[in-house]
């Protein structure tokens, strides 16, 4: 979710088939882009509170871990019991979240690729601003690794070493998704630092920390945490600028808010949360430039008057005169454009399930909302064309009348047989127990 909502929403807080071809019609009409293959859901767990993503363990025991935003980490066993006691509970190690709406919190989880064996994971989460952290900045990112106990239900919580952090200067803007990429290096995104347009207070001036890759803010980073040295971490020997003036970690930058990524493969999808325009998806390659602040999507950009895109901008970084990378997928901002889809893209994963064989390799993802007051999520689907951008259509949920999710859609989870979860909320804060999780299912009841 986006700074250009942070006050708004801090004060404020896909279908049943339709019956005849005219009524079909004008409910295409209405949409923003064309409907897609209709999908049920399934309700796999709910009285969650803000679940952003769930995540499934290299260990083959079938459990399902879902990470709340408050601060916790939930199991959902492979029968469908939710267990009352988190695997994992890091709110007192937390700054404290507003509960009408904020960005920070318990953002990621991943399981080292020998977790069976090892039992080491690692969590990105908000902290109060560290002992000598920039001055007035607004807290401090944890990335932190923990070792599971003797109950592989619990994690042992004394276990933590912070392995890396990061001063924010706002509350916003932090994205926080982290995985293993099929190389056995830990992936972490971070959001440009937060505020709007990628200026002001703790930005860099001129550039804005989307285009500084000698600060880690607006970057994917890459690292090993396998290290034999004293260091909490080493750097891949073939990360991209080793080097360069640019820091060591970086694998890509040029990025708004990296709210979630995947990986298929070997291909790295980073959806990137748009300012005011326009939202992203990129397929993400090593040392590529995603040209926020320059761009914002396929568009120019000027933060001086970001809703009005400049007609020619710069082709190439500032810092490396490295080209700018076109995204896979973008479209409008519905808060602004009328036919706008969204107000924040919401990044997925690649169908490799056997539920859905109409979406066999097509990239599932969503929108958080149409609107910031009531919640009304969008599943969409999109496919690669020989060029361009890639083909978009929003998914019909069934049991809908208007074949749309009703929730605000916080995250997306896979499983081993790589059916496709999707995370909801109800309310815009991270404090009540509306948070579901539902499976995509041929065949559903919105219960």
């Amino acid at each position: 979710m986006g700074s250009r909502s942070w006050r708004i929403l801090a004060t404020l807080v896909l279908t049943v088939a339709l019956v005849g071809g005219v009524a079909a019609a004008q409910e295409d009409d209405e949409r923003a882009i064309p409907a897609g293959p209709s999908v049920g859901i399934e309700l796999v767990a709910d009285g969650l509170v803000s679940p952003l993503s769930l995540v499934v363990p290299p260990d083959g025991t079938g459990r399902r871990f879902v990470v709340e935003q408050e601060g916790r980490v939930r199991i959902i066993t492979p029968d469908g019991t939710l267990l009352a006691e988190p695997f994992l509970d890091v709110r007192d190690r937390m700054v404290s979240l507003s509960p009408l709406f904020d960005e920070r919190g318990l953002l990621g989880l991943a399981f080292h690729p020998e977790f069976a064996d090892n039992g080491r994971f690692f969590v990105y989460y908000s902290a109060p601003l560290r002992p000598g952290g920039a001055d007035d900045f607004n807290h401090t990112s944890h990335l932190s690794e923990f070792l599971v106990s003797e109950d592989l239900n619990r994690a042992d919580e004394d276990s933590e070493r912070v392995l890396l952090q990061v001063d924010q200067p706002q509350p916003n803007h932090n994205a926080g998704d982290i995985h293993f990429g099929p190389d056995g290096y830990l992936y972490i995104a971070l959001g440009d630092g937060g505020g709007a347009n990628d200026t002001g207070f703790g930005h860099t001036p001129g550039l804005g920390n989307g285009q500084d890759a000698t600060n880690l803010l607006g970057s994917l980073l890459r690292i090993d945490v396998d290290g034999d040295g004293a260091d909490p971490y080493a750097i891949p020997d073939d990360n991209p600028f080793i080097g360069t003036t640019a820091r060591d970690e970086i694998f890509a930058y040029g990025l708004r808010n990296p709210y979630r990524f995947t990986f298929d493969g070997d291909d790295l999808y980073v959806a990137d949360v748009g300012q005011n325009l326009f939202e992203e998806v990129n397929l993400v390659e090593a040392g590529g430039n995603y040209g926020w602040n320059i761009r914002e999507g396929t568009h120019c950009f000027d933060p001086d008057a970001p809703n009005e895109p400049p007609e020619t901008c710069a082709d190439t970084g500032p810092l490396f005169g490295d080209p700018l990378l076109d995204p896979i997928i973008e479209y409008g901002n519905a808060r602004v454009l009328p036919d706008g889809v969204g107000v924040a893209v919401v990044g997925g994963r690649v169908y490799r399930g056997s539920a859905l064989p109409q979406l066999h390799g097509r990239y599932v993802f969503g929108d958080w909302s149409t609107s910031f007051t009531e919640p009304d999520g969008t599943l969409l689907v999109a496919r690669a064309r020989p060029a361009g951008l890639w083909h978009l259509q929003e998914l019909r949920v069934q049991g809908r009348p208007d074949g749309r999710l009703g929730h605000f859609v916080t995250g997306f989870g896979q499983d081993e047989q790589g059916e496709v979860y999707v995370l909801t909320s109800d309310t815009t804060g991270p404090t009540d127990h509306s948070g579901r999780v539902y499976r995509l299912v041929r065949h559903g009841t919105m219960r």
